[in-house]
């Protein structure tokens, strides 16, 4: 079994009304579909990764703007592309535009859940902790050895004294 922890979206606004709702599900388009497990295999293949990221940033910023009602040319003012491109994006022309819809269907129907995989990191973990107490132990021996070194300066210079 795969260590990890899931991310739900039960608060995002699919219907957003104002800019801030829009910038939730705006945000919540983007995070869930690029950590989709079949996007993110995207994502390893040598491409354009910027390129990428833009497209599915623009077609998450566009849909989410639509649900909100805004027109195209709205939409395409605030996100400084050309009208057309806001269309292929919102009518799934694009790949980028197909991805993000089908992650705002996920989400519109509580279906979208994201598994982000911690896989390793209790191991690392469990080995930083065996390290931490080895290096705790070997630290209280050598306070006993000053200690010990310390006692026996103070008698050695407590002798040459007398």
């Amino acid at each position: 079994m795969q260590a990890g922890f899931e991310v739900e979206f039960p608060r995002v606004p699919v219907r957003p009304v104002g800019a801030k709702e829009v910038r939730e599900l705006e945000i919540a388009l983007i995070i869930g579909t690029i950590l989709r497990p079949d996007v993110f295999q995207e994502f390893m293949e040598p491409r354009e990764f910027t390129t990428w990221i833009d497209s599915l940033a623009v077609a998450a910023g566009a849909l989410a703007r639509d649900k909100a009602g805004y027109p195209i040319s709205r939409i395409a003012e605030e996100l400084g592309r050309s009208e057309a491109t806001i269309r292929n994006h919102l009518q799934g022309k694009t790949k980028a535009g197909q991805l993000v819809r089908e992650t705002y269907d996920m989400l519109k129907t509580g279906k979208l859940r994201i598994m982000l995989p911690v896989a390793g990191v209790a191991q690392e973990v469990e080995s930083l902790k065996a390290k931490v107490k080895e290096l705790e132990e070997e630290n209280k021996a050598l306070k006993e050895k000053l200690e010990y070194v310390r006692k026996s300066l103070e008698e050695l210079v407590s002798k040459l004294s007398q």
